[in-house]
């Protein structure tokens, strides 16, 4: 007489060998990763950056740049501008006064700097250590104010990190930065703190035409 042991283990090995098998159908492997977006990269980015808390203003030239900029000074109260890149100094010419040196960085209230590319389906600004910008001005700040233009604006990250590459070849620039929206954290109790890590607005000033 068998036991109950053996009668149980005869029972699983039955079931196994009359299992049938699964098959798991193969994954498609040429399907797009991205879901497909509208035409107009500019809204898209403009409505995903929003989404995360950053203000997109949409400007047509360097006429516009400027007196929205202005607006936006007097708006938001900024002061102590930094913009330690030569051709943005010369975009904004004498209307705005700006500090070129970051020295004093405890002095530093609005960093104003250019970008690599903005991530439309991110909502994301990409930037890197190549600009005369370097690294301080996009962290520093409490205000990070981005100048940019249409055709900065690609669809997917992908795509702006083979840009990227395309545009350096061999010599990659040692930080490359995806920023989407102002700092924060919520590890703290999950409470939500804004500039943490960094600055506690982003704009971004965004051209149809190149400058």
């Amino acid at each position: 007489m068998s036991s109950a042991k053996e009668n149980i283990l005869k029972r699983l090995q039955q079931a196994q060998n009359t299992r049938g098998r699964q098959t798991v159908a193969r994954p498609d492997f040429d399907a797009p990763i991205y879901l497909p977006q509208d035409e107009n990269l500019a809204e898209n980015f403009k409505t995903n950056l929003e989404l995360v808390g950053g203000h997109v203003i949409q400007v047509k030239d360097q006429q516009e740049i400027q007196s929205n900029l202005k607006e936006l000074i007097q708006q938001e109260q900024l002061d102590n501008l930094v913009c330690l890149e030569p051709k943005l100094q010369e975009l904004l010419g004498d209307e705005f006064s700006t500090a070129d040196s970051l020295k004093k960085l405890d002095k530093i209230g609005t960093g104003i700097t250019s970008c690599e590319f903005l991530v439309a389906h991110l909502g994301s600004v990409m930037v890197s250590s190549a600009s005369s910008s370097g690294r301080r001005a996009h962290v520093f700040p409490e205000t990070h104010i981005v100048i940019a233009h249409s055709k900065q604006i690609v669809n997917f990250l992908d795509e702006a990190l083979e840009q990227l590459e395309n545009k350096y070849q061999e010599a990659l620039p040692s930080m490359i930065t995806n920023i989407t929206g102002p700092s924060r954290t919520a590890d703290i109790e999950k409470t939500l703190v804004m500039g943490m890590h960094g600055p506690k607005k982003l704009f971004v000033l965004l051209a149809n035409e190149p400058f």
